[in-house]
């Protein structure tokens, strides 16, 4: 996959995930074992591993102006990824993930994607060049379906693979 050049649009959210020994009832404080806070988010994932993987990558999406805006923009420039179309806005922050996993592995997870959700048509139009110019263009359900589609409109009328 060296040298394919990949554009995903999608979500960055910090995880927060907590080991427990098993997962608490509603209203129930369990006691965890663990905690980690690292990166998260489906196309946020898919990029990375794109990237670590050979791709040469570039990644579309809305952060907010704080710490885990900051933990995305520091990954991307740490695994090589083109975030020329990651924006920024101070109207929300960016996105997190709750992540409870049990002893036995079983989880449960509730995730917003905060600023991401404010991505609009406007930026991804902003974002043709490297639409346009990828072998495949992804993107996921994790972001509104009116963008999402519009992100695969846009790739397909430049004839790119969509996944």
């Amino acid at each position: 996959m060296a040298g394919t050049t990949i554009c995903v649009m999608g979500i960055f959210v910090a995880d927060l995930a907590f080991k427990t020994p098993r997962l608490p009832a509603w209203g129930e404080t369990v006691l965890g074992t663990d905690f980690r806070v690292g990166p998260g988010g489906k196309g946020s994932n898919q990029a990375v591993a794109a990237a670590r993987a050979g791709g040469a990558v570039a990644f579309i999406t809305k952060l907010g102006e704080d710490t885990f805006g900051r933990m995305a923009r520091e990954l991307y420039a740490a695994e090589g990824i083109d975030a020329t179309h990651v924006y920024g806005t101070d109207r929300q922050g960016t996105g997190g993930a709750a992540i409870l996993v049990d002893d036995k592995g079983e989880n449960a997870i509730v995730v917003t994607a905060g600023a991401a959700e404010a991505l609009t048509a406007a930026d991804i139009g902003k974002a043709e060049g490297p639409i346009s110019r990828a072998a495949v263009f992804m993107t996921q359900l994790e972001l509104p379906v009116p963008i999402a589609a519009e992100g695969l409109r846009l790739a397909r009328r430049h004839g790119r693979l969509t996944i």
